[in-house]
């Protein structure tokens, strides 16, 4: 176990310091500058001043230069301060964090939540009018651009018969709510997000499940347990969902990095103020340490993630062996 966290613990640094690499020269690469941003719109600005904001924020200074300066910041866990309005990269973050990691846990409870029965109910029940229509469904999930299931679901209940908000994390007018209404406020602005944010990967959960656990009951001690008269349940829960929970555990580690990538669409079209919202507006207005910070916060969630995935296998799996060899 020793190696295992050790072997981990380093892919995990070296990992992290590509990301920082191929992140930053993908936002230097690109066209455009900060200072163009901020000063394309205003034609009394002069050369100098546009050379003036260059030298402000070091981008006269080669690439190898400005990123290292960047990351003797980033090892301190100093991301630097915002292009846009001067304020603590940090602080920026951490006060959108909340809000994005509170969508994706709902996202993966819901997940987890569907697609199980799903899953389970279409490999008992093989080629039965559930299993067709779940396998219909699967496929309408991945054949939907989340962009246009979130566009569609906010003109139906939003627009077309009012019953969900199309915007925001919750209303305006919050302060005379009680705490059983903030809560349903909460809950009305949240459901279309987390819907669309899980519609995905509840689709591809419930079809890996589906998969694994035909392979399982096809096992001849799943058909010895038939055979000694255990009821269905019994059989298909106890004994045969277990194993088929095995490869599901690192499919669903390997989720978070679509759950966090997805934030930036729905966030951004259902306005809701979390990181997802706020890096696509970083983007735009090249904010090159807002963009390096969040690329960072994204990253390391994605790779804790997938740590914890193989750990999970590591401990629910009796027949892997945490040794040098299969670490």
């Amino acid at each position: 176990m020793t190696f295992f966290l050790l072997n981990r613990s380093v892919q995990f640094f070296v990992t992290l310091l590509g990301v920082t690499v191929i992140t930053f020269l993908i936002m230097h690469l690109a066209p455009g500058e900060p200072a163009d941003v901020q000063t394309n719109l205003n034609p009394k600005v002069s050369l100098e001043a546009k050379e003036n904001l260059r030298k402000l924020y070091a981008l006269d200074k080669p690439l190898p230069v400005q990123y290292f300066i960047w990351l003797k910041k980033f090892i301190t866990f100093d991301f630097g301060t915002s292009f846009m309005d001067g304020q603590p990269v940090n602080q920026k973050i951490l006060d959108r964090l909340p809000v994005t990691i509170s969508i994706n846990l709902l996202s993966l409870g819901l997940i987890l939540l569907v697609a199980t029965p799903f899953g389970v109910l279409g490999a008992a029940k093989q080629n039965s009018f559930f299993d067709v229509s779940s396998t219909l469904f699967v496929f309408i999930g991945f054949a939907i651009p989340t962009f246009w299931l979130a566009l569609l679901l906010m003109i139906l209940f939003g627009v077309q018969l009012g019953w969900l908000p199309i915007s925001g994390y919750q209303s305006l007018d919050t302060e005379g709510f009680t705490f059983l209404t903030r809560l349903l406020d909460w809950g009305k602005h949240l459901l279309l997000p987390v819907f669309v944010s899980a519609f995905g990967g509840l689709a591809g959960l419930s079809r890996y499940l589906r998969s694994e656990m035909l392979e399982v009951i096809r096992q001849d001690y799943i058909r010895t347990a038939y055979a000694k008269g255990l009821p269905e349940n019994v059989v298909l829960y106890k004994h045969a969902f277990r194993n088929a929970l095995i490869p599901i555990v690192t499919i669903l580690g390997l989720s978070v990095p679509g759950l966090i990538g997805g934030s930036v669409i729905f966030e951004s079209i259902y306005a809701i103020p979390g990181m997802g919202q706020l890096f696509f507006q970083s983007v735009m207005m090249r904010d090159y340490p807002l963009v390096m910070g969040i690329t960072i916060i994204g990253a390391l969630l994605t790779m804790v993630g997938n740590f914890l995935a193989d750990l999970s296998v590591a401990l629910v799996n009796p027949k892997v062996k945490v040794t040098t060899k299969t670490a």
